[in-house]
């Protein structure tokens, strides 16, 4: 089978928007973390979970002679009067760097499901002989957990039942250092122990 056909043949996705043009491999990782904590007497003892983020890693390709290929040749020959600089392959592989670069939480859609908040964690293609004119990726991706913060205003000290350790924390402006005495058997020996 030539690698064309296996390009038409196989299912699409997307990474970040840019339309996968042949699914090689699929892995997916979704797991559970459990706690263990020790105790005095007996087994560890588990009292909490959470589920990690989601892990995806794709081996997928693109081919200079796909038809988005020479559609985007033939496009750029009208538009520009000329040939496109980069070939396809490499035009995809520096959207795939930018992606990575740019470290913003983007969308993937596998043969399987689709996920959120993913970044790449590591790309890697490899070029010989054979594969030229071929740019196949692994993309290793792992969700992000996104979280947001608020700020709130903590009610003032007269309203507080004990606002000398629950008040908000005030600028009491430059204190200066005391000098401080050692304590027996500190850094400065008794003056009896000097010799003359």
């Amino acid at each position: 089978m030539a690698i064309l056909d296996f390009l038409s043949l196989s299912p699409k996705g997307s990474i970040g928007g840019i339309e996968i043009q042949a699914t090689l491999e699929e892995s997916f990782t979704d797991s559970l973390q459990v706690t263990d904590h020790p105790v005095q007497v007996g087994a560890n003892i588990t009292d909490h979970s959470f589920i990690r983020p989601s892990e995806v890693v794709i081996r997928c390709g693109w081919s200079n002679s796909s038809m988005s290929a020479l559609i985007g040749a033939v496009t750029s020959l009208f538009k520009q009067g000329s040939l496109p600089k980069k070939d396809f392959v490499s035009s995809i592989y520096s959207q795939l760097l930018a992606l990575q670069e740019s470290r913003a939480p983007f969308d993937i859609t596998t043969s399987r499901r689709n996920y959120s908040d993913m970044l790449i964690t590591s790309l890697s293609a490899t070029t010989d002989q054979e594969t030229g004119n071929v740019l196949v990726v692994t993309a290793t991706c792992r969700q992000v957990i996104m979280v947001s913060t608020s700020a709130t205003k903590l009610p003032p000290k007269s309203a507080q039942k004990d606002p000398a350790n629950t008040a908000e924390i005030e600028n009491a402006g430059t204190v200066q250092p005391a000098t401080g005495s050692p304590s027996p058997g500190g850094s400065s020996p008794p003056t009896d122990w000097m010799i003359p």
